[in-house]
């Protein structure tokens, strides 16, 4: 009896071992895997503290740019990005499998066409100029834009596409003469480099931050998402209305001057906004405006591209 007795306990234990990591799995905390550039999501939610008290996991990926972001979001290595309207919407046009599930909005304030020849006084003197901006991007559309606005064809300047980083060279050292560039580089050129601001991108474009999900993960984590888009709304709340500590924070990790990022904050005064059919009619006209342009090949039905049932949610 006695050794009948150690074998089934010692069945058991082993039982009890075995099942374990089931156990450990089936306690887990659900898992949000989230796409990050240095200064973006992830520095909102913790300086704000929204962050605190999670019923998930974040699994965060750092990028240094959005078209990588959206690369891994497209493969389903992530759950969740965010970047800007027209980066979003190039890439669901190729076929991505991503919704933009919620938005931001800074002001189009916040984008502008820099200039450091005092004889460049209006869009007008840009006649046979050299002006550098992002293809396809923020930059390129602003450009089309505003020349369109001013009755300048696109072939009466010189547009020299190139990353922020590439063009920041360019306009310092002289090699173009203007450059389509958004917040915090502005504040930056401005502050240090003696740059003003020719015109900005009030009347002109869109200016839309989309948080952007994977289809995948608006199927299977839909409340983990809602959850997220309550605490993205509540960091903005916070950022706007400390805009000291903000700058402090992102400085620390960006290394862009405090100074820089407190204006580009005053001056985007970056709010949550609903994504609602007035956001989906007014991205439409940005959309065809962007086809106009160049920066997209076929038109795309913005509506398509969004779920809006996380506002209603949010409303309900």
């Amino acid at each position: 009896m006695t050794s009948f007795i150690t074998r089934r306990s010692l069945a058991v234990g082993t039982a009890t071992l075995l099942a374990a990591p089931s156990i450990a799995r089936a306690q887990a905390p659900p898992v949000l895997r989230i796409g990050n550039q240095k200064g973006g999501l992830r520095s909102l939610l913790e300086a704000s503290g929204t962050a605190n008290s999670l019923p998930y996991r974040i699994e965060w990926s750092e990028f240094p740019a959005a078209a990588p972001l959206l690369e891994a979001l497209n493969a389903g290595a992530l759950d969740l990005g965010y970047q800007g309207d027209l980066a979003f919407l190039t890439v669901f046009a190729s076929g991505a499998p991503l919704r933009g599930i919620g938005v931001a909005r800074p002001s189009p304030a916040g984008q502008g066409i820099l200039v450091r020849d005092a004889a460049i006084r209006s869009l007008a003197d840009l006649r046979g100029k050299r002006i550098a901006g992002n293809r396809g991007g923020w930059g390129h559309y602003l450009i089309r834009a505003a020349l369109k606005r001013e009755g300048i064809l696109p072939e009466e300047v010189t547009i020299n596409f190139l990353p922020p980083t590439d063009a920041l060279l360019a306009f310092r050292s002289g090699a173009v003469d203007a450059w389509a560039i958004w917040e915090p580089y502005i504040s930056v050129e401005i502050q240090q480099f003696g740059a003003r601001t020719l015109v900005d991108g009030r009347g002109l474009t869109p200016s839309i931050m989309f948080v952007s999900a994977h289809e995948q993960a608006i199927r299977d984590k839909r409340p983990l998402l809602a959850d997220f888009l309550r605490r993205f709304a509540t960091g903005w709340d916070w950022a706007r209305t400390h805009i000291p500590d903000y700058a402090r924070y992102n400085s620390a990790l960006t290394r862009i001057p405090e100074s820089a990022l407190r204006r580009a904050y005053e001056i985007e005064a970056t709010a949550a906004a609903p994504l609602d059919a007035a956001l989906v009619r007014e991205f439409q006209a940005a959309a065809d405006n962007a086809l106009e342009f160049g920066l997209l090949q076929r038109r795309v039905d913005v509506a398509r591209s969004v779920d809006l049932g996380f506002t209603h949610q949010h409303a309900g």
